[in-house]
């Protein structure tokens, strides 16, 4: 009988012990998930980079919409101006809350490992953005899809890049959103740059903006 009683009380010291090592391990993480990011995060990074990226994309789709005569293209412009503007608003939010300013000190895509002082990928140039203003709105229409695919092919692994360096959920939901909305775009202008004759652009690779 006391042997028994000596090995349920092993037993349950040592289920006693593994219960407060799991309470502690579960503590650590919802400690660290609920902090603020910092100035230098991966967090913040993300969301200025992503800011200055889905601007451009704003400012585009604006322009165009404004000046289409095809129903499709206004539609896709609207919706990616009304989204965008949408994330940027959140992501402003999130700087906003954890106490940082929207403008880091740092290179962009610092917080990736890729710093450079140039245009991000897949930005355009603004020559080529004040074209979509100047140009016969047909031709207006397929530079903008011609811009617009390859700046949505390099935010999706800006987006994969946080979500591989953050555990926080709210950034978490934005960079799959953006991931998931900005994949299926890609697919849509390819088709409709297709079907209006024009050739599609080659994907361009983040190290081709790299200062590495």
């Amino acid at each position: 009988m006391m042997g028994g009683k000596s090995g349920a009380s092993i037993m349950l010291v040592a289920a006693l012990a593994v219960s407060v090592v799991l309470l502690f391990g579960l503590s650590v993480f919802l400690w660290i998930s609920a902090r603020e990011p910092g100035n230098s995060s991966a967090e913040a990074g993300f969301a200025r980079d992503m800011i200055v990226h889905h601007s451009q994309a704003v400012e585009m789709a604006e322009i165009v919409r404004d000046r289409t005569e095809n129903d499709r293209i206004k539609t896709l412009a609207t919706d990616i101006a009304l989204t965008q503007q949408a994330q940027i608003g959140q992501m402003q939010g999130w700087l906003d809350l954890w106490g940082l300013p929207v403008a880091g000190s740092e290179p962009a895509m610092s917080w990736m490992g890729m710093a450079h002082e140039g245009r991000m990928p897949g930005m355009a140039a603004q020559d080529r953005v004040n074209q979509l203003r100047t140009l016969p709105p047909e031709e207006a229409d397929q530079l903008f899809l011609k811009l617009m695919i390859p700046h949505h092919e390099a935010a999706v692994p800006m987006s994969e890049a946080a979500l591989e360096r953050t555990n926080n959920p709210t950034v978490e939901n934005l960079a799959n959103a953006i991931v998931a909305s900005q994949q299926a775009e890609i697919e849509i202008m390819k088709e409709m740059l297709r079907e209006m004759g024009g050739s599609v652009p080659e994907g361009e690779s983040m190290h081709d903006h790299s200062d590495h």
